[in-house]
């Protein structure tokens, strides 16, 4: 994802231009302070050329004073909130500091200075001393959230940085006023940077850099923002820099490094831009790097300071600032953005932040900003525009670019737009994509670059690396289409004859040079697919047979790719500097002797004609990776005593393969050996105990192996990975299952045995051998439970039963750092861990049969429950209870399977589906609006909170269609803590036609650090999917208990839960989206993963938007006292005889439940 852009930037360098009338706007008791202080002050601060704004210099007569104070505030740059002993007794005051700290929430760049006269700010935060006092006057007069609010905003301002007067000036008061001034000036002197405030994709990646600025470490920390150029770096670092510049003592963000520094004297222009930005515009003569180093050290040592360090390329631009690492104040943080993915590593980097493409949704709003200057399309553009945003392929600069250039254009424009993009890249986006090109490193690496933009894109490093010498780079090269595309129209413009350019990736070109026979030594690459070109041309067949003699001329030809493609003629004047022939759909049965191989580094000939790859004697001294897979007539392989430096061999697929050289024992080098479907191989060569080098062997679906070669297997010291999937090792060799295990190497790392025909007692008890295994895949084997040598297992990260369909149990667990795969385990029953600590990521899917498991969740009949729980939600006649229709979230049936009433105890939540009318009797509140809302009462000295019974009528819609969508979602909020936990069931009943289904459910929270008298409480039930079902109505009720019976019952401890601690109360940090926020079942990972438009349901929830549509009494928050006393007279009043108590609860009818064990079973006897 990628942040962008959208509309014209702002300057803030003019209070005109930034909408701005005023420099400063005081806050400040007028009782305590107009005519002393907060006077001189003002005077000060205008003398100083700050133009400041006081409320009774600046409100017109007659104007009404709120408005025209909150736009007094919004056209200031900053605030002065002036503490005094009163400040807080004025109600006024308080709701001006709420509504400065309003204007000071991102984006904005407004700055607030609070300054404590007389105050110690301890008692700002902690509202104690006279601000205790004035705050218990209010407590009686306002609303409990008008109070609640005002807390929070003095907490706020108590913990920015500030001055107070005892501490500074020894308490001079004309000292304190300049120094406060000196402050502000240099507030002010530090502007925000020119940037637009609109994002698109990338919230959560600035969300995540800010949170990293302002983790309060003393470290000096190192974040390298890291993406290829026109991805949005810049943006976002501008952004980060907006939002926390005014935290640190000092800053400066140096743009475009890469450009500077490449000026004459540049690195040291980059010293002065720094220290002039950290010693607030002082400027600095330096005459060298050096001293240069020398000055930015004692500048860095002596305060806090952020500095971003954009687009730098090379490692003597680093040098040039953060040498000195070592020397930065505590606390300071660097930030970098770069393309050059070789600088991660650079100066004890400590966080790396890549930047991707847009989403397609994201990038096709960001294209209608520019095209149509709102976030879709205007009507007839769509299919347009959805092109151009298939061609951009989520760039933010592309998007940006040719949304401009085609904004307010006719149709007929834009089809001749698309037409002409498919032929040339649009030359604004290619010249700035240039930029990366023009600043790689050397000639040599430009030429790397453009070798992999014409013929090697998506191959595996390894093969490049040894292609092309001096490359670096990622397993698998990737390049943004654009970046490709820019590489090549280099190409092209060195000559508009095609024979003399450096490199022919289009088949069409390729085929008429060589039909032409006009290739030139200038030729270093040539790649031709013959059906490619015929597909686009219809020419005769005869012409489909090219000469040997039209690569003559090409003498420095280095790759060449080509696929069915004939060549007639001799191959002795064949370029000799080869180092890659991919040659797909070789069409003779043996390689040519003299094709000149010498140079020769990496062979492909994939579905080849070969019977065998050379006759005679053919030397290859530089070939290290050798593939012929798929050739289906290959029935001999060479002596591979002539290709001494072979690293890797793929014989994959061959199938007429019957053994293999026994000269392979003598590559000293080989590291990687697949012969994986080679049906017919029978014999393993005995030498190959000799390949002391081999890390990676592949052997599956070799079936017709006679003999496992055990004693070779224990000598193959290196050995890695082993693959032997779909070999029946249980059938081809019975007696020896357990030998042929014992057998595998310690040094694995990665086993595969998918497909063995491998049950229980296949697998020996002690595999200690197999002591460092990090990944073992054993899927689709007929084992019924946890092998016992798994448990030994301590460096697991990945461990597969997918498919194992016998599979009933996994008792026992070892720690799995990344992934357990059960998905397709149909008989799978149980599992647990050995330890709570031990719980992993897990893929699912089909697992119909799973009830219990742990730590996650325990299914079972509603018959089977535990008899406490049915009591305390009053069911009855359970055996009565008719046949539900339920489905589950991890299970992949086309249709939800009738099953009778089940009890799902999950995160300490116990729920259970019926159908039916009747609703149990003390849900006496029923509300058909979103939310309820309460305030938890006051309780008897003697009893305690057991925590909510919660329940939710719902209906199919009258156009239901069955597509696994989960009903209802419950989220409950303490908002007095600050801590929220959504809820969707892992198993839910689907109602039948004209049928209603009813979720019953009790949530345990008893620690007081979840819920407690006093706290204000919402509970949200909605429909997730409002097209398939709908909410009719839902209740909720308090549940007390006799603290005597929550002592002797350990079913009421929460760390007695068997799921404990996955439990409401517990650690649910896996689960914790955002501070406070649960989100139950769904990891940070999977909601990370969900696309754009996908987690619009998740926002909406977690963002409190459903809340509003709440049932609560009129006038609540106006008397908010009363309440409270109503409720503690209530509790006070109550006979703990009997087991209900009816209770107003803010503002409505809420039932209070005591159980106690006599009521309990005076409740039975009712029922």
């Amino acid at each position: 994802m990628a942040l962008v852009t959208t509309s014209q930037g702002t300057s803030s360098d003019s209070k005109k231009f930034r909408g701005y009338r005023y420099d400063v706007f005081l806050s400040f008791r007028g009782e305590d302070t107009r005519k002393t202080f907060t006077d001189h002050l003002y005077t000060a601060l205008n003398n100083a050329g700050f133009l400041t704004f006081r409320d009774d210099n600046e409100l017109e007569r007659g104007e009404d004073i709120r408005p025209g104070l909150q736009k007094a505030i919004q056209l200031s740059r900053t605030s002065v909130v002036v503490f005094s002993k009163d400040y807080a007794s004025s109600r006024w005051c308080l709701d001006e500091l709420v509504m400065i700290l309003e204007r000071k929430r991102p984006p904005s760049d407004h700055v607030v200075l609070p300054v404590f006269y007389h105050v110690d700010p301890s008692h700002v935060r902690k509202q104690t001393e006279s601000i205790g006092k004035a705050f218990a006057r209010h407590q009686k007069s306002q609303s409990q959230e008008k109070v609640k609010g005002w807390r929070k905003a003095l907490t706020e301002v108590a913990d920015l940085a500030g001055m107070v007067l005892q501490n500074q000036s020894y308490g001079y008061e004309s000292k304190f006023i300049e120094k406060i001034v000196k402050v502000i000036g240099g507030k002010l002197s530090r502007t925000p940077l020119s940037v637009v405030p609109k994002l698109i994709g990338v919230e959560s990646q600035v969300k995540d850099i800010n949170l990293w600025l302002q983790d309060g470490s003393t470290d000096v920390g190192i974040l390298v923002v890291y993406g290829m150029c026109g991805i949005g770096k810049t943006t976002i670092a501008k952004h980060v820099y907006n939002s926390n510049f005014r935290s640190f003592e000092g800053s400066s963000f140096i743009e475009n490094i890469s450009e500077t520094a490449n000026r004459p004297n540049g690195l040291v222009q980059i010293q002065k831009q720094l220290l002039y930005d950290i010693l607030n515009d002082r400027e600095v003569k330096i005459h060298g790097v050096s001293e240069g180093l020398r000055k930015i050290e004692r500048a860095i040592s002596s305060r806090r300071v952020l500095l971003v360090l954009d687009d730098v390329d090379h490692m003597d631009q680093l040098d040039a600032v953060l040498e000195m690492k070592d020397r930065f104040y505590p606390g300071s943080k660097i930030l970098i953005t770069t393309r050059r993915e070789r600088l991660l590593k650079a100066h004890q980097v400590t966080k790396v932040h890549k930047v991707g493409t847009l989403y397609y949704n994201e990038s096709l709003e960001l294209f209608s900003w520019h095209a149509f200057r709102q976030d879709h399309p205007l009507r007839g553009y769509m299919e347009y525009s959805e092109k151009v945003v298939h061609y951009c392929d989520g760039l933010p600069l592309a998007l940006k670019v040719l949304g401009s250039s085609l904004s307010g254009e006719s149709i007929d424009v834009w089809e001749s737009a698309l037409e002409k993009l498919k032929v040339i890249p649009n030359g604004e986006i290619m010249n700035k994509l240039r930029i990366s090109y023009d600043n790689l490193q050397d000639d040599h690496d430009r030429e790397l670059f453009l070798h992999i933009a014409c013929f090697l894109i998506g191959r595996n490093k390894s093969h490049i690396v040894r292609i092309l010498d001096g490359f670096d780079g990622c397993n698998n090269v990737k390049m943004h289409d654009m970046i490709r595309d820019m590489g090549r129209e280099i190409v092209c413009h060195e000559s508009k004859e095609s024979g003399k350019r450096s490199r022919l990736w289009r088949h069409k070109d390729s085929f008429e040079v060589l039909r032409e026979k006009n290739g030139t030594q200038t030729i270093q690459g040539l790649a031709l697919d013959m059906r490619m070109h015929l597909a686009n041309r219809s020419i005769n067949t005869n012409e489909t047979v090219l000469e040997t003699n039209a690569f003559g001329r090409m003498r420095n030809l280095q790759l060449l790719h080509l696929s069915h493609v004939r060549l007639d003629g001799c191959y002795a004047n064949f370029p000799t500097r080869l180092r890659w022939l991919c040659w797909l759909q070789f069409p003779l049965d043996s390689i040519p002797v003299d094709l000149p191989l010498d140079c020769l580094i990496v062979l492909e000939m994939q579905h080849s004609g070969l019977r065998q790859v050379w006759k005679g004697i053919k030397f290859l001294p530089s070939l290290k990776f050798l593939d012929v897979s798929h050739s289906h007539s290959l029935t001999e392989i060479m002596d591979f005593s002539l290709c001494p430096s072979l690293e890797e061999l793929i014989l994959v697929d061959c199938t007429s393969l019957i053994d293999v050289h026994e000269s392979i024992g003598n590559l000293e080098r080989l590291v990687y050996l697949n012969l994986k479907d080679c049906k017919n191989l029978m014999m393993l060569p005995k030498n190959m105990c000799m390949l002391k080098s081999l890390e990676k062997l592949i052997l599956s679906g070799c079936s017709n192996l006679e003999e496992f070669p055990v004693e070779m297997m224990k000598k193959m010291e290196c050995l890695k990975v082993l693959d032997m999937d779909g070999i029946p090792i249980s059938e081809l060799w019975p007696e020896r299952s357990s030998t042929i295990l014992s057998s595998f190497p310690c040094s694995l790392v990665e086993l595969s045995l998918k497909e063995c025909n491998l049950s229980d007692d296949a697998f020996p008890t002690d595999l200690s051998t197999l002591s460092s295994i990090q990944r073992l895949y054993l899927s689709r084997n007929p084992i019924c439970s946890l092998p016992g040598f798994i448990k030994g297992l301590r460096r697991l990260d990945k461990l597969s039963f997918g498919c194992c369909e016998k599979l009933e149990s996994l008792v026992g667990l070892p720690n799995v750092h990344e992934l357990v795969d059960i998905s397709g385990c149909i008989s799978l029953k149980k599992m647990t861990y050995l330890s709570p600590e031990l719980r992993c990521p897990y893929g699912v899917g089909c697992n119909w049969n799973l009830v219990e498991w742990e730590y996650e969740y325990k299914l079972e009949p509603i018959d089977r429950v535990d008899a406490e729980m049915i009591k305390l939600l009053g069911l009855s006649n359970l055996e009565s209870m008719p046949a539900v229709r339920m489905h589950r979230r991890n299970a992949t049936r086309d249709h939800p399977e009738e099953v009778p009433v089940q009890g799902l105890y999950q995160f300490g939540i116990f729920s259970t589906f019926f159908t039916g009318n009747e609703v149990p009797g003390w849900f006496s509140y029923k509300s058909t609006k979103s939310s309820i809302s309460f305030i938890v009462p006051l309780l008897h000295a003697s009893h305690r909170i057991r925590g909510l019974n919660i329940f939710a009528t719902y209906a199919k819609v009258e156009n239901y269609n069955y597509q696994f969508f989960t009903p209802i979602m419950t989220k409950v909020s303490n908002k007095s803590k600050g801590l929220t936990w959504i809820y969707e069931p892992i198993i839910y009943g689907i109602p039948g036609d004209g049928e209603d289904m009813k979720w019953l459910s009790h949530w345990r929270m008893e620690t007081e650090t979840i819920l407690q008298c006093g706290d204000e409480v919402v509970v949200l039930v909605i429909a997730r999917f409002p097209d398939q079902f709908r909410i009719k109505e839902f209740g909720v009720e308090l549940v007390q208990e006799h603290q005597n019976n929550m002592m002797t019952s350990t079913q009421h401890n929460t760390k007695s839960d068997p799921h404990y601690p996955c439990v409401i109360g517990g650690d649910l940090s896996m689960w914790e989206h955002l501070p406070g926020i649960y989100f139950l079942h769904f990891s940070k990972e999977y909601i990370e993963d969900l696309r754009v438009d996908e987690r619009g349901w998740l926002n909406c929830i977690m963002m409190d938007s459903h809340e509003e549509d709440t049932d609560k009494e009129e006038g609540q928050e106006d008397e908010p006292d009363f309440t409270i006393a109503r409720m503690r007279a209530a509790s006070n009043n109550c006979n703990l005889g009997r087991w209900k108590v009816l209770l107003t609860a803010a503002g409505f009818s809420f039932t209070l439940v005591l159980v106690v064990w006599s009521s309990i079973s005076q409740k039975k006897k009712r029922h």
